[in-house]
């Protein structure tokens, strides 16, 4: 069995349908979303239609949270003064832009999602199973790591919400975060997502990136009224590469 792990699109359309472009070239059998669906591109109602019509579990993000509850609080850990400012405008576009019938939706989502394949039990979450936001980085100590998953009975968690994508293995545990569609944080602007790969008892995930056409999202920011910032930070990783 093969799974396809992608989440945190964050309205970015071009982004995921090269996603889903490469996921049918890859012949994947099963796909599951980890949720934030929308904030910061200008997208929010087409990535919602999108990921509706694919009829696949989709888990709530705490930007999906947030806006499905019509809030200004995306559960998310600015560092600056400038970076909760620019997510203020950010929440507040979005809520102004979806649809009651995207809002409903969001409400919708799954807190979490679980399969067991053969041996092999995976939980699929946003954050983490204790907290929709809680942030699982890649240098999170392995003793950490062990302790978010007391009282699981999985042997593999798969996560998004850092938008840093990673493979860890700790003692019989598994980690695996699929990283970004729409908005990548580890200086790759490149698409993140996990492919699972199961068969014997024994799981392989691989983290593939795929470039897209970055630039066709720069005319839809600068008439979308959200701060150009955002697209400028994705530019900035390209020119990084």
């Amino acid at each position: 069995m093969t799974i396809t792990v992608f989440s945190d699109i964050h309205g970015n359309t071009p982004a995921l349908e090269a996603v889903l472009s490469d996921i049918a070239s890859c012949g994947v059998e099963h796909l599951v979303c980890l949720g934030d669906l929308v904030g910061y591109a200008p997208f929010p109602n087409e990535v919602i239609a999108r990921i509706r019509s694919l009829a696949i579990p989709v888990v709530m993000g705490n930007y999906d949270q947030g806006v499905g509850n019509a809030v200004e609080e995306c559960g998310c850990a600015y560092r600056t003064q400038e970076e909760k400012a620019l997510g203020l405008v950010s929440i507040r576009w979005t809520n102004a832009a979806v649809t009651l019938d995207s809002r409903q939706y969001l409400k919708s989502l799954l807190p979490r999602y679980e399969m067991t394949v053969g041996k092999i039990s995976l939980l699929f979450v946003h954050g983490s199973p204790r907290r929709i936001n809680e942030y699982l980085y890649p240098d999170r100590p392995d003793e950490s790591l062990r302790h978010v998953m007391t009282g699981e009975k999985a042997g593999v968690l798969v996560c998004g919400h850092t938008h840093r994508p990673f493979v860890r293995e700790v003692g019989e545990l598994l980690f695996a975060n699929d990283g970004s569609v729409g908005r990548p944080k580890d200086g790759d602007w490149r698409v993140s997502w996990a492919l699972l790969d199961l068969s014997d008892d024994r799981l392989a995930v691989e983290i593939r990136r795929l470039e897209y056409d970055l630039a066709s999202l720069e005319a839809p920011y600068r008439s979308s009224g959200l701060p150009m910032q955002y697209f400028e930070e994705l530019h900035q990783n390209l020119k990084r590469q």
